[in-house]
This record gives C-alpha cells, structure tokens and sequence, in this order.
C-alpha cells in the first residue's frame, strides 16, 4: 500500500527508461486506485500490468471489492492471490484463495499465487508442511491443467518486509519442494515459474536467480525505487540468457 500520483509518475518514467532485455517478463501491481494511471502509462511498453488482490465475486452487493472482470477492463493481465499478508491480516484461506483463483482465471486474467509458512512454523519444522497444504487446496479444487497456467510464489512470511531474506539454500530447497508436490500431482510444474518473495534486493537477486528452481521474483519494497527494481530485472534476464 504505497504510491501518490507523482510517485506513480516518477517511477514508471524511470522504469520505462530502462533497459533489461527480452529474456525477462515484467510486471508491475499498483494499489487499485493507481490501475488507470499506471495502465495508460504501460501502454505499448513491455512490462505488463498487474493487482494486488481481487473479489472472488464478479458482481453484486459486496462493497468495496474489485472483481476480476473489473480488472480485466482495466488492463490488467496479472493478479496476486493469497498474499501472506492477506492471509494474515485480513483472514483469508485457502478456500478463499481458491475462490479467488478461480474467479480470476474465469475472467482470464493470470493469477500468481501465494504460499508460504512463518516464522513459528518453520521453527517447529512445519513449513514443508504448510506450504504443501497450501499447494495441494489449489490442485485438489482446480485441478492440474488449471494451475499448471498459475504462477506460484513462495513466501517465506518470516522475510517479508524485514530485511531477512532465506537463504539461497534454503529458497531453492522449497521451491524444489514445491515443484516436486506440483508433479507429483500431475501438473506440467517443469513450464510453472515459481517466483522467491521474500524481501528480494538488487543484492541478493543474482545469487537467488542463479538457483535451479528459483525463477523470478515477486519484488516488494525494491519495487519502489527504479533503479534497485531495475537491477533485479537485470539479474533475472541474466540467468535467463
């Protein structure tokens, strides 16, 4: 929840002047007040359009909610389902997710979503655990053909926001998890790309994108400033080449 009009403008301005090349996908999910600013702003250029979280109702008498027909008239082409912190601070489960992910699929837009276990969990040797319960709600209610067009992005709740970031280890070995829970129950998961987001920087991005099963980032606070941002993009089109 960050942005203003000016800050919108001022970053987008030094975002679409540079350059990372085609190896890489970006997008960008500002706040929904923000959605046509930054749209007409991204029109013709290469980095695509995203929100942050969407109704799992398409219309109706649920106010204050955007649905995902809302947002594919805006132009978006991503959406973020089950963000920790919405999870955490506003009580959403995995069925709500669910019902998220499939709206949004309905509406054709591309969901990314979110897993990921805290700090409590990973200490009492549950992650694998949560992360997989999290992994198999999603197959079990859409099944595989559906979520093998999802992005998926591990969270580790404990890196969000507080500087600490996993390990490269420690990073590669969920994702290696979760892409194995994906095969296992019989999505294409080698073509699904699992993003790491867990306070990703210009720093750490190399070394987390140079990791077998890592492939991309769901970028929070560095998202904020152009040139740090840009650095990751970099990063990412590096390993990709």
């Amino acid at each position: 929840m960050n942005g203003s009009r000016a800050r919108n403008e001022g970053l987008l301005s030094a975002l679409l002047e540079e350059e990372w090349g085609a190896e890489v996908d970006v997008a960008v999910c500002p706040p929904f007040p923000y959605l046509d600013q930054v749209g007409r702003a991204l029109s013709g250029a290469r980095i695509s359009l995203g929100a942050q979280n969407v109704s799992a109702f398409d219309a109706g008498a649920y106010t204050g909610e955007v649905s995902p027909s809302m947002l594919a008239d805006l132009g978006c082409d991503w959406v973020i389902v089950g963000h920790s912190e919405r999870r955490s601070l506003y009580g959403e489960t995995d069925e709500i997710v669910v019902a998220k992910l499939r709206a949004a699929l309905a509406a054709g837009l591309k969901p990314i979503l979110c897993v990921g276990e805290t700090l409590a969990q990973r200490e009492a040797g549950e992650a694998e655990f949560v992360v997989g319960t999290q992994v198999a709600s999603v197959v079990e209610a859409l099944g595989a053909d559906a979520v093998s067009g999802l992005v998926v992005a591990y969270e580790p709740v404990w890196a969000i926001g507080t500087g600490r970031v996993a390990s490269p280890g420690q990073a590669q070995a969920m994702h290696h998890f979760i892409r194995g829970r994906l095969m296992a129950a019989g999505v294409g998961a080698a073509g699904v790309r699992i993003l790491y987001g867990g306070s990703v920087s210009a720093e750490s991005a190399p070394t987390l994108f140079a990791q077998p099963d890592i492939d991309g980032g769901l970028v929070g606070g560095a998202s904020l400033v152009a040139a740090a941002f840009s650095e990751i993009c970099r990063a990412a089109a590096s390993v990709a080449a």
